[in-house]
């Protein structure tokens, strides 16, 4: 028998979980330390461009390039030396700038993809191997992935001002897809 003065009561319910933000990777040594890369990566791009397009730095400019690309099997030689030289350039700068951080480091993914292919991979490392074509390569996908850090001009485009590693992922999938469409035009 029951007591009258018993009442049985509901379970309450829990209080909604508090799910803890992620912590925020932007420190002054993360934002400094991305610097640092986009400089050294995005100066070095741009100063292979330059070769290329002006013959800078003792670089065969289009001409010569545009040799070299003749030999290596692409098509109008000429052409994949300015359109390969303007894509180091710009790249570059775009990453020591931080300015569409995404797509300048699509855009030299690309590029050195097909530096790997020409170059071959017969061996990793240097001078005959491509340690030096990967590592650009990885650096640069890297920045595309992760954002220019806060120092960055990206940081007052609205849509980059957030990077998200979706921008990023489908910039290196372009870049990679455009390599690939380039690899097939060559002989």
């Amino acid at each position: 028998m029951t007591s009258p003065s018993v009442t049985t009561t509901k379970p309450q319910a829990a209080a909604p979980a508090v799910r803890p933000q992620a912590a925020t990777v932007s420190t002054p040594g993360h934002d400094t330390g991305l610097l640092l890369l986009r400089i050294v990566l995005g100066l070095t791009m741009a100063a292979h461009g330059t070769q290329k397009l002006f013959g800078w730095f003792e670089g065969g400019g289009i001409s010569g390039t545009g040799q070299f690309f003749t030999a290596s099997g692409y098509p109008a030689g000429d052409a994949m030396a300015v359109l390969a030289g303007l894509t180091e350039t710009l790249g570059g700068l775009g990453l020591v700038l931080g300015l569409l951080t995404p797509l300048a480091g699509a855009a030299l993914v690309g590029t050195l993809i097909n530096a790997i292919a020409v170059h071959g991979a017969g061996a990793f490392f240097a001078p005959e191997g491509i340690e030096y074509e990967l590592l650009l390569t990885a650096g640069a996908a890297a920045l595309a992935l992760t954002g220019p850090g806060r120092y960055a001009v990206d940081r007052f485009l609205p849509v980059l001002r957030g990077h998200r590693l979706a921008h990023g992922a489908l910039a290196v999938a372009l870049g990679v897809v455009l390599a690939a469409v380039l690899l097939l035009v060559r002989d």
